[in-house]
């Protein structure tokens, strides 16, 4: 996890750029991670965990009637909370995540997913559905924070890619 973590705070950090988090279904372990990295005053602005629909609507500005309908499991529902976190700490990325840690089955859920959802510079860039093999939730919520990380990973390396391109041209 740490190597993983240190390349993101390298290419944050030589971008001078800020992430903040909003997390669910992760219930703060995304944050905690970026917490711990070294250095992280200088590229991790912050969060918040937000768990139910009243929080999300107030807070990250969820559109209610998408957050009814889904139980605030949705793709849009993670999209709006990645760039509403990212507009309320000022930071140039969002991270989002919001999914199932364990069923429930008096919804029918039974199959553990997660959708996750990154912003840059106020603008979605893009979401994954994460299926989580079903160990029990905190098990469940450690899978899910290692994918975000991989994928932000990507993410953020795609966009370093894509600059370095523009400017060779």
């Amino acid at each position: 996890m740490k190597p993983l973590l240190n390349s993101i705070k390298t290419i944050l950090t030589g971008r001078k750029e800020k992430i903040a988090i909003a997390e669910s279904v992760t219930g703060g372990d995304v944050q905690s991670i970026f917490s711990l990295a070294e250095d992280a005053l200088s590229f991790f602005e912050g969060g918040m965990t937000v768990y139910n629909i009243h929080q999300k609507i107030r807070h990250l500005h969820v559109d209610p009637v998408e957050a009814l309908a889904s139980n605030c499991v949705s793709e849009k529902v993670a999209a709006e909370m990645a760039v509403s976190v990212a507009r309320l700490f000022h930071s140039d990325w969002g991270i989002a995540d919001t999914g199932y840690a364990s069923p429930v089955p008096e919804k029918g859920i039974t199959d553990l997913y997660a959708w996750v959802a990154f912003s840059y510079k106020g603008s979605l860039l893009s979401t994954d559905k994460i299926v989580a093999p079903e160990k029990g939730p905190k098990n469940v919520r450690i899978y899910y924070r290692d994918q975000i990380l991989q994928l932000f990973l990507r993410v953020i390396t795609s966009i370093s890619y894509e600059k370095e391109i523009k400017k060779e041209q």
